[in-house]
């Protein structure tokens, strides 16, 4: 009579869990800000339109317009208008298509998610000022103005162009964090600078207005190199509009409850 063995189960290895790295993590987030038609219509149209005014100022525009320096300005314009509503649905989009709990919870350190959604939002403004980059050259060698200065184009000025384009993504991202909701933050990125420009000149504010109006201390940036006392104004002007409501929606994102 044999004795019965009895099989020892097998031993549970416990499995650690590996958390994303923030490169993995932005990759993510490049990708949310095409999953979503809304943010794939705008990317397209920020494409769309920037061939198109290249191509209608090549069409209609005067020669002093048609060096690479103006080109690019131009070139920028639809970028600088439309990506920051990327950035903006970036971020409400987690609470309007409800994906924030799986995203917290598969990453439960909210900090990472944001950072990965503000370097997924320079990256995209990257992109869209090599975009720019390209349309413009191309533009500008159909157009031939035969202008001495045709091609000349400050390193300063190219770097301008980045913080232009990268400060106005975060600056949707911070204002979407800020109200977590896709409709008012949208309203509020076109509304609060033009009543902030309006009220400021009807009460004769002229003097405070230079300081925390983006409309007129941001416009230089793209126009020309700029001196200590504009970029004082952009310093001042980012401040108020792209770093308080950044801190302001990390704190809410931190300590707010998801869903």
């Amino acid at each position: 009579m044999s004795t019965a063995t009895l099989a020892h189960p097998a031993p549970v290895v416990a499995r650690s869990y590996e958390r994303p790295g923030l490169a993995r993590l932005t990759a993510v987030e490049l990708r949310k800000m095409t999953d979503t038609r809304a943010g794939f219509w705008l990317q397209l149209a920020v494409v769309l339109l920037t061939v198109a005014v290249v191509a209608l100022d090549c069409l209609f525009g005067h020669a002093q317009d048609q060096t690479l320096r103006e080109m690019l300005a131009i070139a920028v314009a639809p970028a600088s208008v439309l990506l920051p509503i990327v950035g903006i649905l970036l971020v409400t989009s987690e609470w309007s298509q409800r994906t924030g709990m799986e995203t917290f919870a598969l990453v439960p350190r909210r900090g990472d998610v944001i950072v990965a959604k503000l370097l997924a939002s320079v990256v995209l403004s990257l992109v869209a000022l090599g975009l720019s980059i390209v349309v413009a050259v191309v533009g500008t060698a159909i157009a031939a103005p035969g202008l001495d200065h045709t091609w000349a184009l400050p390193v300063g000025l190219l770097g301008q162009h980045v913080v232009s384009l990268g400060t106005g993504m975060i600056s949707g991202v911070a204002l979407g964090a800020e109200l977590l909701a896709s409709a008012p933050a949208i309203v509020c990125s076109f509304a609060l600078p033009l009543a902030w420009a309006l009220v400021g000149r009807l009460a004769g504010l002229d003097a405070v207005v230079h300081w925390l109006d983006p409309t007129s201390s941001l416009a230089p940036m793209t126009e020309h190199l700029m001196d200590a006392t504009e970029w004082a104004h952009a310093g001042t002007t980012l401040a108020l509009w792209m770093v308080l409501p950044l801190a302001i929606g990390i704190w809410r994102i931190q300590r707010g409850e998801i869903r």
